[in-house]
């Protein structure tokens, strides 16, 4: 058990870390491709920060032996979308109080783009309505749906693309920390810093993960309970770690763009998997996720849609969270 506390607390330690280079990589990553700031956050910064539960999706779902292998594909695809909209949106809203003074901070308010964070949301809620729909449902051509996911991703990838905001030029950007002596470094040094960095935050989460586990195993805790309750927190601490680093800096404006990005990651690519591969019924708990995170984002919808957030409002939604758990833990000690 010693052991094992050990390689827990390392491996987030090795994440934050690798997180630090991934978030400064990324940062000059969409400078050098000449992206605005939000869509550094939503397209660069999340696609590779969902990797890890992506990844752990697809190897449920297409190579799992068992359907209860294939089941925790599925878990995942449903546990990442509620983490992100509950845990990881009020981790943006604490860190930005601990953080006030020391950013010089008159108030509590949120500085970012409300009204496209606000369109994210909806575009989010509709794309999640569809896949707990889809999971409720059997039918012959099911299995094909799976394409409107991929669909309505790319097409979530072109829009914020197009949809240019704060130009990267007016951004002050830290000197690459694998570089710090160029003013200005390549596309390539910014590249290869990202990708080494992603390596190291994949290889770390999987350790994470793996450590996680074994203490669900030492507490007697259900594999199912860890699957829906400590997994997705795990694989989703990228997401979390950046969140801190960003806000930390004063650019709660990436750290939320990058959640966003990743929320619509985790509501299409693993969902399409999770269709492809399995036959995508839920079960209660699940349900109960789509639920809970369904709530979670009309509530976050409704914060952004006013045209000003309290970062004291983003912390309440971690209370959702706490529901959510309280359920699965009664569920699967009642059963």
């Amino acid at each position: 058990m010693l052991q094992t506390l050990i390689l827990f607390f390392l491996s987030a330690g090795a994440i934050y870390w690798a997180c630090e280079y991934f978030v400064n990589g990324i940062e000059w990553l969409g400078r050098r491709m000449n992206l605005g700031a939000t869509a550094v956050g939503t397209v660069l910064a999340a696609f590779g920060t969902a990797l890890p539960e992506s990844a752990v999706t697809f190897m449920a779902v297409v190579f799992g032996d068992t359907p209860a292998h294939k089941d925790l594909g599925v878990g995942a695809a449903m546990g990442g979308p509620l983490v992100l909209a509950t845990l990881a949106y009020a981790v943006v809203g604490f860190a930005l109080l601990m953080n006030r003074r020391q950013l010089n901070r008159a108030s509590f308010e949120v500085k970012v783009d409300h009204r496209r964070l606000s369109r994210d949301q909806a575009a989010f809620l509709a794309v999640f309505v569809l896949k707990v729909t889809l999971g409720l449902v059997a039918f012959a051509i099911k299995p094909w749906l799976g394409v409107v996911f991929l669909v309505a991703y790319a097409m979530y990838v072109w829009r914020e693309i197009q949809d240019g905001d704060t130009a990267p030029e007016e951004e002050e950007l830290e000197p690459l920390k694998i570089r710090p002596a160029l003013e200005e470094p390549s596309l390539g040094w910014a590249a290869l810093q990202s990708l080494l960095a992603l390596v190291v935050i994949g290889v770390a989460s999987h350790t994470f993960v793996a450590q996680l586990e074994a203490i669900g195993t030492a507490l007697d805790w259900s594999p199912h309970v860890v699957a829906l309750l400590l997994s997705p927190v795990a694989t989703e601490l990228p997401e979390t770690m950046n969140a801190l680093i960003w806000v930390r800096q004063g650019k709660e404006r990436l750290a939320l763009a990058n959640i966003s990005g990743a929320m619509m990651i985790q509501a299409t690519i693993p969902s399409a998997l999770g269709i492809f591969f399995t036959p995508w019924r839920f079960d209660g708990p699940l349900l109960i996720a789509g639920l809970v995170t369904t709530v979670a984002i009309v509530f976050l919808w409704a914060l952004f849609r006013r045209g000003s957030v309290d970062g004291r409002a983003l912390v309440t939604v971690s209370a959702l969270y706490g529901v959510f758990g309280a359920f699965v833990l009664q569920h699967f000690y009642a059963s």
